[in-house]
């Protein structure tokens, strides 16, 4: 459960001592001297006033933990590393693809991370603090955490991937606009996913570079497989992504077709109607000498004459293949 001060609130565990109270109670009551992390939502004045006068933070690191718009990045700073990432939205009722972003202050002896929207891996993490099976050190809450994201994004791609597959089988007998508007809808998707895998992998990188000493080897090694994870998410978000672009051009190759072939309809419904509608019209004229006028047999004889103009031209037609 979250605090009124702080959504969540832990001190690492690292001797795994079990049935341990490790709950924070209150920043008021918190120990520095002990690893800790605490979680807050940036958006309340208490987080204003915490990280601004009392977290000791410098002002860069607090400008970032408050700042609204954010994009994934690691960077060094003092010894510890400034950090946004991002995670899928699995929120009920809401679109995976809107991606849900974490701040973090990461030291060695702390982590401080704000969010706005609620992200399932922080909440999965707490859970395992309640449980006495939380990280132990702030290196294994980032190794952790990162790893959760990252896996979590695995479901949305497959999703994804399995709506593209099921548009490229039905391409040839669904309705073209309904597969337009979820091609569309597809392709957003996966920009959106897209424009933030791309810096979070670079994110991801800077981790496990020899910049940052905070972590063990074996924990780089965790943090590398992570990121293989988010490069191989990213290869098949560029191979859907081009699935797509061919599922568009195909359906726009079909959507010519039917036009062209609509055109052509109408082109011979006109040719056809071309010589009759200057014959009648021609005939039509009230001018002396019209051919016919006198006789009663006159308008028989031109209709004849219409239906043998049209046998005429279905046979021109057809000689040169236009139908």
């Amino acid at each position: 459960m979250g605090h009124s001060e702080f959504i969540y609130g832990y001190y690492f565990n690292e001797h795994g001592q079990k049935n341990q109270d490790n709950k924070i109670k209150s920043l008021r009551s918190l120990d520095k001297s002990q690893p800790f992390w605490l979680h807050f939502d940036y958006t309340q004045e208490t987080t204003k006033q915490w990280l601004t006068h009392e977290s000791q933070l410098n002002p860069v690191v607090i400008t970032a933990l408050l700042n609204e718009e954010t994009r994934p990045r690691a960077t060094p700073l003092n010894g510890g590393v400034l950090m946004s990432l991002r995670g899928v939205n699995l929120a009920p009722n809401s679109d995976p693809h809107d991606m849900v972003s974490i701040r973090l202050w990461f030291a060695k002896d702390q982590i401080i991370s704000t969010r706005f929207r609620t992200l399932l891996s922080t909440k999965e993490i707490a859970a395992d603090f309640d449980n006495d099976e939380g990280p132990k050190t702030p290196a294994d809450f980032i190794t952790i955490l990162t790893d959760n994201l990252i896996t979590r994004m695995g479901q949305t791609i497959f999703e994804i991937e399995e709506s593209v597959s099921d548009i490229e089988e039905n391409i040839l007998t669904t309705s073209n606009n309904d597969l337009r508007n979820e091609l569309s809808d597809l392709r957003r998707q996966i920009i959106s996913l897209r424009r933030y895998l791309s810096p979070q992998r670079e994110a991801m990188s800077q981790l496990f570079s020899d910049k940052i000493t905070l972590f063990t080897n074996e924990e780089k090694i965790l943090l590398r497989e992570t990121s293989d994870h988010l490069t191989r998410y990213i290869e098949e978000l560029d191979s859907i992504k081009d699935r797509a672009i061919v599922c568009q051009e195909e359906l726009n190759h079909k959507l010519n077709d039917q036009m062209n072939n609509r055109m052509f309809v109408l082109s011979v419904v006109a040719a056809v109607f071309l010589p009759l509608g200057f014959l009648t019209g021609l005939l039509g004229i009230n001018v002396g000498g019209i051919p016919g006028s006198d006789n009663n047999n006159a308008f028989g004889i031109f209709i004849l004459i219409l239906i043998a103009v049209v046998m005429l031209q279905v046979w021109l037609f057809k000689k040169k293949k236009w139908f």
